[in-house]
């Protein structure tokens, strides 16, 4: 008898068809003798129609308000499924973020979990009835509700997964778990049967776009063991280990990102504490700073290439116009026709040549490449967003993805 949490995405449960095939799988695997501890996303697309209703009646919506209406998506959702459990003999109980126990800080549409006292659902676990929670949400110590963010609901699985001592976590979502590459620009992407904590937060962090990051890392630092897994073909998927495999292969996937600008400070003063005042500004706005690029000082000036997401180019241009002069600088630019690729693989650390391979393989398909970055399992570089798909799958190719590990050359 395993204890486990189950978290199922909002594709999962995007109509009342949905509902009942989760819930059919939950009650089998209850009467298996498994103790399951659900939580749910809203349905569908309904937070995305929940903040255009919100758009239409007011170009700023206050914070707090936004979160309260958000958050009734997931209340919903877990609300229908633990009628749909209970229709089928086996009794459930639906709880929101702060009933089970969440608390967090008091930043709203984005808030962070401070405390998990789970006792609720524990309570019910024991007394053999299955707790639906709802994902993404919990209540701050002002007892405001607050929005985990987009993403929110895996993170809520594995926190509770944590904190209740579950033997471990499964992210049912509409992929069928973790490949090489984005499947809807190669062709030939794998379906990693294993990946590593680190590659896939590195893979999450540059692009990979489930499950998400906060989770993964949450995982991570607590031991979470973690299966990303399809709720359409019940599929074993992708199982999230800690050790690396002795043989392991050098790169396990290609991620790609097309959400970041560059912006350049050209004839920036090649002087102490400049950099520095730059990001401390970009910082203070909230804006999140990626790539740094500084080319070596010529005549006692240099230039400062970096990227941040395109939501945020305008006013990261703002900021850094606005300190030109007191930065010395020539000219502020911004681009947003740049997209980034990125190798991942745990043996990379213990491998050379992986960069040489990337660039020759870039530079053969005729790609330039505009900056580059690196950390232990990860290469970036940023190209023309024009060529990304192209990159990818000459990548893919050239580092046999599609081959599972040990039959790669």
């Amino acid at each position: 008898m395993a204890l486990v949490v189950e978290k199922f995405g909002g594709t999962s449960v995007a109509d009342a068809a949905h509902i009942k095939a989760v819930a059919d799988h939950v009650v089998r695997r209850h009467n298996h003798g498994d103790q399951v501890v659900l939580v749910v996303s809203a349905m569908g697309s309904e937070t995305d129609d929940l903040l255009r209703l919100a758009s239409d009646l007011s170009d700023n919506p206050p914070a707090r308000e936004l979160d309260m209406l958000i958050t009734g998506g997931e209340r919903k959702a877990c609300a229908l499924m633990a009628m749909a459990i209970s229709a089928l003999g086996v009794t459930a109980e639906s709880f929101t973020g702060s009933q089970a126990g969440f608390l967090t800080d008091d930043t709203h549409t984005n808030a962070k979990i401070l405390e998990i006292t789970p006792e609720r659902i524990t309570d019910a676990v024991a007394a053999g009835i299955v707790p639906v929670v709802g994902g993404s949400q919990g209540a701050s110590p002002q007892r405001n509700v607050t929005f985990l963010g987009r993403g929110g609901s895996d993170t809520t699985a594995v926190a509770l997964a944590h904190a209740i001592g579950a033997d471990y976590c499964e992210l049912y979502t509409d992929v069928p778990g973790v490949f090489s590459a984005d499947p809807r620009i190669v062709d030939k992407a794998r379906l990693m049967a294993t990946v590593s904590f680190d590659e896939l937060l590195e893979m999450t962090a540059s692009g990979c776009p489930k499950p998400a990051m906060r989770a993964v890392e949450l995982a991570r630092s607590h031991n979470v063991e973690l299966h990303v897994r399809s709720a359409f073909t019940w599929m074993p998927g992708t199982t999230v280990t800690r050790e690396e495999t002795m043989e392991r292969a050098i790169i396990s996937a290609v991620t790609h990102d097309t959400s970041e600008a560059k912006m350049t400070v050209s004839g920036v003063a090649d002087k102490p504490g400049v950099a520095g005042q730059l990001f401390r500004a970009l910082a203070n706005a909230d804006i999140n700073v990626d790539m740094i690029v500084q080319n070596v000082s010529a005549q006692g000036v240099t230039d400062i290439s970096f990227t941040v997401p395109i939501d945020q180019l305008a006013t990261a241009l703002d900021i850094a116009t606005g300190m030109q002069t007191d930065l010395g600088a020539t000219s502020v630019s911004g681009d947003d026709g740049i997209a980034r690729v990125n190798l991942i693989g745990a043996g990379m650390r213990t491998n050379p040549g992986v960069a040489a391979q990337m660039f020759e393989t870039l530079a053969a398909a005729g790609i330039n490449i505009e900056m580059i970055s690196t950390s232990a399992i990860r290469i970036s570089c940023v190209i023309r967003a024009d060529d990304t798909e192209r990159a990818v799958n000459v990548l893919h190719d050239a580092f046999e993805l599609d081959q599972p590990r040990d039959q790669r050359s």
